[in-house]
């Protein structure tokens, strides 16, 4: 994955089986050296419309695509400031749910939060239920749950959501798109949000979002949408520039994406989705001989395991000594810290890496 020069002259690099940042080849990382050319020329327009409509590929989707000079969460706060006029129901399965819970209430956005136990999904029953009780425009849901490892079901939510077409409906993709397949115009999900630092396999540094036409018309019954996050500022000034953005962007990110796109659908992306779902399949198979699943074993990501630590392993010393082999693994999140640990399996982690990981943990812990 990284060269030896890499290595020697960086002895603090690791493998990373943490869900983000990933690993990054070493081809893309070199295009970040590409020099850079003016942010307000016709080559940068090409450049972020050529991005965009291979975005649209990854995402099974006609709709605009905006890219932001942030992480994820700059999209997320976007997306639920631009585009509540009334109430937002935001829907958490863990930590990434409460915060964008809390990124609406402390925008001043009216917001309702619903929670499940922690390792447990939203079914699309409760999702009827809780849409019954309020007058809400917007509904936020999480796709994969990096704190407990549970995919929620969007194809079987998607027909509920389908009923109340008034409502923008909001996907936090950002440790599942490119990693499993969403495809976004079928399930009619209005903001499907990510960012590079997971599934794409790239470098911290940018977000990604799809936009419906019902999404940017509804900014406009917006008022305060703030501004450098505003939805309708960045899509409105991409039109009028030819793909051009308000701020300046991230230039040499962009350049790898452009390159680690082409790579992404040279490899096909059933493919890709073949080769995180056996890596998954592996982990969990892995996970349940010598520990346990944490999640519900119904709704299950793709991209990372979440592992019960039944043998209540100190993750800290495993950690430590794995770090002797050059790899590092995630602790539980919050209050699963040391209850849990994670291991991902996403962008371009291959099968006899993730091998390689499973056994250095057998020998560290002696697992039998």
């Amino acid at each position: 994955m990284m060269t030896k020069i890499f290595e020697e002259a960086f002895p603090m690099y690791k493998q990373l089986f943490i869900p983000g940042p990933v690993n990054v080849t070493d081809d893309v990382l070199a295009k970040m050296a590409t020099p850079m050319i003016g942010h307000r020329t016709k080559e940068i327009s090409a450049l972020q419309r050529g991005i965009s409509d291979k975005l649209r590929q990854v995402f099974y989707t006609q709709n605009e695509i905006l890219l932001s000079t942030s992480s994820g969460s700059g999209l997320m706060e976007g997306a639920i400031r631009s585009c509540t006029a009334k109430r937002a129901l935001v829907f958490s399965i863990g930590s990434f749910g409460d915060r964008w819970y809390k990124m609406a209430v402390t925008n001043g956005v009216p917001a309702d939060k619903v929670s499940v136990p922690w390792g447990q999904a939203v079914t699309p029953e409760l999702v009827e239920q809780e849409l019954a009780k309020g007058d809400y425009d917007l509904v936020a849901i999480t796709h994969t749950e990096t704190s407990t490892g549970v995919a929620n079901p969007l194809y079987d939510i998607a027909p509920v959501l389908a009923k109340h077409p008034d409502i923008v409906w909001c996907v936090d993709a950002v440790s599942s798109a490119c990693g499993m397949k969403i495809e976004v115009d079928k399930l009619g999900i209005d903001v499907l949000i990510t960012s590079t630092q997971k599934a794409l396999g790239l470098p911290p540094g940018m977000a990604i979002c799809t936009i419906s036409e019902k999404a940017y018309k509804r900014t406009f019954d917006v008022e305060h949408r703030g501004l450098y996050f505003d939805l309708q500022e960045i899509y409105n000034y991409l039109k009028k520039k030819d793909y051009q953005y308000p701020s300046t962007p991230n230039e040499s990110l962009m350049f790898a994406m452009d390159y680690q796109l082409d790579k992404i659908l040279a490899e096909g992306l059933d493919n890709r989705f073949a080769r995180h779902q056996a890596m998954a399949a592996r982990c969990r198979q892995w996970a349940k001989q010598y520990f346990a699943l944490f999640p519900d074993e119904r709704y299950l990501a793709d991209t990372l395991t979440v592992v019960d630590n039944t043998r209540q392993i100190s993750v800290a010393d495993l950690n430590n000594q794995l770090a002797l082999r050059g790899k590092t693994l995630s602790n539980g999140y919050g209050d699963l810290k040391e209850k849990t640990f994670r291991i991902a399996h996403m962008a371009d982690t291959t099968m006899e890496e993730l091998e390689a990981l499973l056994k250095d943990i057998e020998e560290i812990l002696d697992l039998k």
